[in-house]
């Protein structure tokens, strides 16, 4: 691989920008024009008509081809003219000329072949200078780092620094804005250069500071980077600022610099700045013993100094070293200076008092006009190379800081090593050159495995000369290298090296960057291309290497050709056999033989014959010289091919003999195959479902001999060795040799036999076999028979092999081959493959002991080993798990919580525990959506199937037809607990169940039905243990947390809190909220009657001694078992046998508990009003929240009755809540007569009986509550129910004072504040006694809810009222007279 140019830009418009430029000339006669270039001889008979031609043009042709249709005579020389500079970046060229510029600026666009390219279009065009007179001489375009965190190493925006004539430097935007002016010196800007930072590549290196540097003809400002970066983005924002709001920019304030007087040289024209740099401690031991004689001294740390190289003449190179700091000056030179200051200072004052200073005025105008210019500090020479009659022109730095390239008048370039100050190469003929530098990477590849590959990348640098006399481009390898490239390129052309990047970049900032910038470019102006120059590292190697360098290249060849899909595969053969022939390095021939294996395009045929060739070729040559790695791969590789070649022929094979011996080993198998036949059935419906599946994963697809070579591995002594990489990868392995035969279309002893030669163990070829047996279950289902038979010949097959069953295996023990099967077997998830190919293993292993019994010792006895015993074993398990599995497929119902399908086997299953089958089951319940009822139901069902298994048959069979028409999904879960009849009891079922439901519903807290439905399962348990123990764990692990927060919650705001507040400090929305506080009420319920089901002779007060300590207990608790064939479960314990660990919990903390949450689901559900934890005492809060197997100072004695009427406040609001939402619903079933009421929510009929029961907890008077629940039933309209209530209130005066208000301000309503006052009322209203009437005009109607009632509930009311108001009450007459105008309203309606 050699160097190239490469294409990578091309510039529009270079015609109209070179018109714009060149305007001032059109009028000019061609002789003046061509005066300058008479000394070059150039034929300029066609000057004038090409430059005609080239201005009638139209504007809207093709750029490039309009350039391309000029003659090179006028697009020549005009460039060379300019001030061109190009970004680092490549994104803006800049062509000046005088007082005028154009600015190209990037842009994309589509070629005729529909690829994007990039052009460089002018964005800008227009005249930059200000002052009179003054025109461009220097500039450069540099690119300013973005400051986002997101930037990837791409330029912010560019600034573009142009030098004048007048002294002026100025910086732009890329769209021609001046952002800032100033006058540095009052000399023509010669040459402006920049440094900008670099990652040091290695520890020693000085990290270099940016900045801008400014050659004038005897001084040299430098100004810093980082200052001014930060000053042009604020111009740059500052500008935006004042344009968006139509006002004048600020004038920005000036620059810092430094400035330096360049001393003791005659005329300077270019000039680099190398940098700070540290002399080592012997030149700074030589330097002071030069300067400073035998006697010098030497201080300790040498200082650190700026190295300035200048080129020109007198002396031709001169190097400068600006210390660091402030350093004091020698007293010589402060003497020196101090007089010259005095002196000035004199003949200024003294011309002013003789009347000299005439023009005084006059300067001071000139002075007005032209802002201040700091002097120059003077900086001696230290060295130079001196040569008098040799003129410098340019100088390049070397992007590492060390070299440097000089151009002069006598066609030279002379390399200078800056640290020694010294020439070291010198090349001649190259007139007017132009210089770059290229710093070039070694590819990462070749050092990765080596020891240095933890050292830093190395670089090759390699210096371009383009000679423009001989329109030639070189590229010549550092120092002392040779030319490494050389390009026939235009002679008019101009080579645009930067030599830095983007400013504003640090070793924080650049971590990570990608900096996307060209080094050197190549610009074109007869195409208005720009190219860059390619250059591989390994041409900066040495001869030594460069065999080596061939041999890469060769490489990257056969890289390129195994790419290219278009080759046909015998030119593909062909051309690479050829490039592996002829590469050298044994190393590098194997990396090309490795990537030729391993490539996807090459047909098997093509790789055999080129490894054949290689491997002939290497065993011809010498024993000694060939690599023996090498010849081992071949023969390796060789060897797997032609096994890859010989199995794909068998399998392709038309016709082959069937196999048909065996068959009496396979006994019996077809009995299991039908007695498990219907599960297996099922089993293949509903794992056959619809999936998503990609088209290269199907297990159809052929085996390329690439997958294949590189899942086998020969080892040192011929075998060859499976490697297992990725479980597709083996699958697809096991399918290429297996399944051809599993399928009865391949020869199985052939395709064994070849196996067997080949050297591969029967172990890995057992492994391969069982994985795709289990991996294409859904293929073997649906020809089991066939399949069977089939994987029984080859299991056969392969246990004949030598090296499968062991010589020496006794029969009593356990066989590491059968072993092998087995637990694969035990691990597959795919429960009907691992069923049949158990039971295969399972007959081939008793024919397996039964011959060697047989040999041995000749008798008539069946065998009997552990081995068979472990597979007896094994099958029962696996016809568990295959009915299990089966199960767990049922698909959930549409609109239920889904969720994935459970994955079941044997391994897992033990490893679950003894819950583990109990808790797949309540999984797959849940998502199911089965409700407690029907689930217990099913299971019942299990149970009276058991007993029916002993009734007689006939009457069996005829329950068995009954059950035909059921549910198939019942009937899998009837079948799986048939088969678990331990794990899967009803309680431990439903204690997994109601566990599920809760985990469920402590992940998403909004799903209220979640923890009903756990607690509805809770009480389906019958064994009270195990329901304490579940309770106690639930309240712990998931409840109190919340309910703590709701009660806190509910205390803090005083009232129901809103949906946020309960999404906030709850986690769960208002509605939730009041679910999940009625399931607490329910959980706590459910805890207090297993305690008290648990414990004798229970009281509050008794409890404290007797429960705390040591409980009497009357249910004994009961036993878990486990089936024997799953006897070997290990790992976590159940719930169940968690739950029988609990401790018990201590009653009147849990029925503290039960009040609170019922007073918090009360004030949740009728929206109430409350301060919870303010209704009890201190012993009470303290109590709250504690564990409830501890026990607490409960509250006892008479309660303060500030409290007492708190709660009896609450609890009547409850019951007027009660009523008010029971009254929507009589009123909406009035016509349908009375409604049962709902068994929850705020109409549930057990809410009065709550209230009472919690009044006799909190102390409050029942009958309150009652005769409160009476008058405010009646107050509703809703009498029946009253009259119900009515009968168990105690105190029925103060009822009856009462209802005989409520009844006076129903008869109120009906007679004077009804709309349809009749004639009958008022005539009623004057035959009333006076008192009656009174006391009716001054009842208030407005307190009923209900006014409109009935006459003839009215008048039941005051029947009532007659029978409970004793006659000597003071009220009874008033009772009497009420009565006798209802009967007269009643008569009269």
């Amino acid at each position: 691989m050699s160097c190239s140019l490469l294409e990578f830009c091309r510039l529009q418009e270079l015609k109209s920008v070179r018109d714009f430029l060149f305007q001032s000339q059109n009028t000019e006669p061609a002789e003046e024009k061509n005066q300058t270039d008479n000394e070059l001889s150039w034929d300029t008979s066609d000057w004038e008509s090409t430059w005609d031609n080239g201005e009638n043009k139209e504007e809207g042709s093709t750029p490039a081809t309009a350039v391309e249709e000029e003659t090179t005579g006028q697009s020549g020389p005009w460039l060379q003219d300019c001030v061109v500079s190009l970004s680092p970046c490549s994104d803006l060229l800049v062509v000046a000329r005088e007082q005028k510029a154009a600015f190209l600026s990037a842009k994309w666009r589509t070629d005729d072949g529909g690829r994007d390219e990039m052009t460089l279009a002018v964005s800008w065009s227009g005249t930059l200078s200000t002052e009179e007179g003054e025109c461009v001489s220097s500039a450069i375009c540099i690119p300013l780092a973005s400051q986002k965190r997101s930037s990837t190493g791409r330029p912010d925006w560019t600034c573009v620094v142009v030098g004048f004539t007048s002294g002026y430097v100025r910086f732009y935007t890329e769209s021609g804005v001046l952002l800032l002016a100033q006058l540095l010196h009052e000399d023509p800007v010669l040459r402006l250069k920049c440094r900008t930072y670099e990652i040091p590549r290695h520890p020693g290196v000085t990290e270099q500071h940016e900045e801008l540097s400014i050659l004038y003809p005897a001084a040299l400002v430098t100004i810093d980077g980082f200052s001014l970066f930060q000053s042009l983005r604020a111009c740059r924002n500052q500008v935006a600022r004042a344009a968006a709001a139509g006002s004048d920019a600020i004038p920005p304030p000036p620059l810092a610099y430094k400035k330096w007087g360049l001393q003791d040289m005659d005329t300077i024209v270019d000039h680099s700045s190398v940098g700070v740099m540290t002399l080592c401690v012997f030149d700074q031991m030589k330097n002071a013993s030069i300067l400073g004689g035998f006697n010098a001294s030497v201080k300790g740390s040498p200082p650190a100094m700026s190295q300035y190289v200048t080129v020109g003449a007198g002396p031709y190179t001169g190097f400068y070293y600006a210390v660091e700091g402030s350093s004091q000056p020698l007293l010589s030179h402060v003497a020196l200076a101090v007089a010259s200051k005095l002196t000035s200072a004199l003949f200024s004052a003294a011309s002013g008092w003789l009347g000299w200073n005439k023009n005084k005025t006059e300067e001071e105008a000139v002075q007005k006009q032209k802002p201040k210019v700091e002097p120059a500090t003077p900086l001696g020479i230290r060295f130079g190379l001196p040569d008098s009659r040799r003129h410098g022109e340019s100088i390049c730095l070397s992007p590492c800081n060390t070299l440097a390239g000089v151009t002069d008048d006598f066609g030279r370039v002379t390399l200078l090593d800056l640290a020694r100050g010294i020439a070291i190469r010198m090349w001649k003929g190259y007139r007017d050159a132009q210089l770059g530098w290229l710093q070039i990477p070694e590819e990462r590849g070749g050092r990765e495995s080596s020891p240095s590959s933890s050292l830093p990348r190395r670089h090759a640098l390699f210096l371009v000369i383009y000679a423009p006399r001989r329109g030639i481009l070189e590229v010549w390898a550092m120092q002392q290298g040779p030319r490494v490239g050389a390009f026939t390129v235009g002679k008019h052309c101009r080579l645009l090296y930067a030599g830095y990047r983007l400013m504003g970049v640090n070793s924080v900032t650049s971590q990570g960057w990608q900096l996307h910038t060209q080094q050197v470019c190549l610009l074109d102006p007869t195409t208005g291309a720009l190219r860059t120059v390619n250059i591989p590292f390994h041409l900066a190697l040495s001869d030594k290497k460069s065999e080596r360098a061939k041999d890469m290249h060769l490489v990257k060849r056969l890289t390129a050709l195994l790419r290219s899909s278009e080759v046909e595969p015998d030119v593909l053969e062909t051309e690479a056999r050829s490039i592996l022939l002829d590469i050298k390095h044994p190393a590098i021939k194997k990396q090309a033989l490795e990537s030729l294996l391993s490539n996807k395009n090459a047909p098997v045929s093509c790789l055999t014959n080129i490894t054949r060739a290689l491997n002939d070729t290497l065993k011809q040559q010498a024993p000694e010289e060939v690599d023996a790695t090498l010849l081992q791969l071949c023969s390796s590789q060789l060897k797997l091919l032609q096994l890859f070649t010989d199995i794909q022929q068998l399998h392709s094979a038309a016709d082959f003999e069937a196999c048909s011996e065996n068959q009496d080993s396979l006994e019996g198998i077809e009995d299991e195959l039908s007695r498990v036949g219907p599960t297996l059935q099922r089993y293949a419906q509903l794992s056959s479902r619809p999936s998503v599946s990609f088209a290269q994963d199907s297990p159809d697809l052929p085996l390329p001999a690439q997958g294949f070579l590189s899942q086998i591995e020969c080892t040192e002594d011929g075998e060859l060795k499976v490697v297992c990489r990725s479980e597709t990868e083996w699958n697809q392995l096991g399918n290429f040799m297996f399944w051809g035969c599993l399928c009865g279309k391949s020869p199985l002893h052939k395709v064994c036999d070849a196996l067997q030669q080949a050297g591969i163990s029967p172990q890995q070829l057992l492994s391969l076999l069982l994985s795709v047996w289990l991996q294409r279950e859904r293929d073997v289902l649906q020809k089991p028979a066939e399949m069977v038979k089939n994987l029984h010949t080859l299991l056969v097959a392969l246990s004949n092999m030598k090296g499968a069953v062991e010589e020496s295996w006794d029969t009593q023990s356990i066989s590491p081959w059968w072993q092998q099967v087995r637990s694969t077997c035990i691990q597959s998830h795919n429960a009907a493959g691992a069923l049949l190919a158990a039971f295969v293993a399972h007959r081939a292993a008793k024919a397996c002991i039964t011959s060697r019994a047989d040999s041995k010792l000749q008798s008539e006895w069946e065998t009997v080993s552990l081995e068979l015993e472990q597979w007896v074993v094994c099958v029962r398990q696996l016809e568990d798990v295959l009915v299990l599995q089966t199960l767990l497929l049922v698909p959930p119902p549409q609109g239920a919580a889904g969720g994935a399908t459970a994955q079941c086997s044997i391994k897992t299953l033990l490893e679950g525990g003894t819950g583990g089958i109990a808790d797949s089951v309540s999984k797959w319940v849940f998502r199911q959506n089965l409700s407690p009822e029907r689930l217990k139901e099913i299971l019942q069902r299990t149970e009276n199937k058991d007993a029916e298994d002993k009734e007689e048959g006939e009457k069996r069979e005829e329950k068995q037809k009954t059950h035909e028409d059921t549910d198939r999904t019942a009937e899998l879960l009837v079948a799986v607990c048939q088969r678990f009849p331990h794990s899967l009891s009803p309680d431990f079922l439903f204690a997994h169940c109601c566990w599920e439901y809760v985990v469920q519903w402590n992940k998403d807290p909004e799903e209220g039905q979640y923890l009903c439905l756990a607690v509805e399962h809770l009480k389906l348990v019958s064994s009270p243990h195990i329901q304490l123990g579940i309770s106690t764990m639930m309240w712990s692990t998931f409840i109190v947390k919340r309910f703590s927060a709701a009660a806190f919650l509910m205390e803090k705001v005083g009232k129901a809190p809103k949906d946020r507040l309960c999404r906030r400090d709850v986690g769960m929305g208002d509605k939730a909220m009041t679910s999940f506080l009625g399931g607490c009420v329910q959980l706590l319920q459910i805890l207090m009657e297993v305690t008290e089901a648990l414990v004798k002779n229970h009281c509050p007060l008794s409890f404290l001694n007797s429960y705390a300590d040591s409980a009497v207990e009357e249910v004994p608790a009961p036993e878990l078992s486990v089936e024997e064939a799953w006897c070997g479960a290990e790992g976590p314990a159940s719930i169940a046998e968690l739950a029988l660990e609990q401790k018990g919990v201590h009653y009147p903390l849990v029925q503290h508990h039960c009040l609170l949450a019922s007073l918090l689901h009360a004030a949740m559900t009728f929206s109430l009003r409350i301060k919870p934890l303010s209704l009890f005492d201190s012993k009470g809060k303290n109590a709250f929240f504690r564990d409830l197997t501890t026990i607490q100072l409960m509250p006892s004695g008479d309660m303060d009755p500030g409290l007492v009427s708190l709660r009896q406040e609450f609890l009547l609001r409850v019951l007027t809540g009660w009523v008010q939402a029971i009254d929507d619903l009589s009123s909406s079933a009035s016509t349908t007569g009375s409604t049962p009421l709902p068994s929850s929510g705020p109409r549930a009929d057990w809410w009065p009986s709550l209230c009472l029961d919690l009044g006799s907890l909190l102390q409050v008077n029942p009958d309150i509550l009652r005769r409160h629940l009476v008058c405010e039933l009646y107050n509703q309209g809703l009498d029946p129910r009253a009259e119900e209530v009515m009968l168990e209130v105690e105190d029925k005066d103060v009822l009856g004072s009462q209802l005989l208000v409520l009844t006076g301000q129903r008869l109120s309503y009906s007679l004077l504040h009804s709309q349809s006052q009749t004639q009958a009322a008022m005539e009623l209203l004057a035959r009333l006694p006076p008192t009656l009437c009174t006391w009716l005009k001054a009842m208030d109607p407005g307190e009923l809810r209900c006014p409109l009632v009935p006459l003839s509930q009215t008048s039941r009311l005051v029947g009532r009222l007659i029978e409970i108001l004793p006659e000597n009450h003071a009220q009874y007459s008033l009772a009497l007279h009420l009565l006798e105008a209802v009967e007269v309203l009643t008569t009269e309606d």
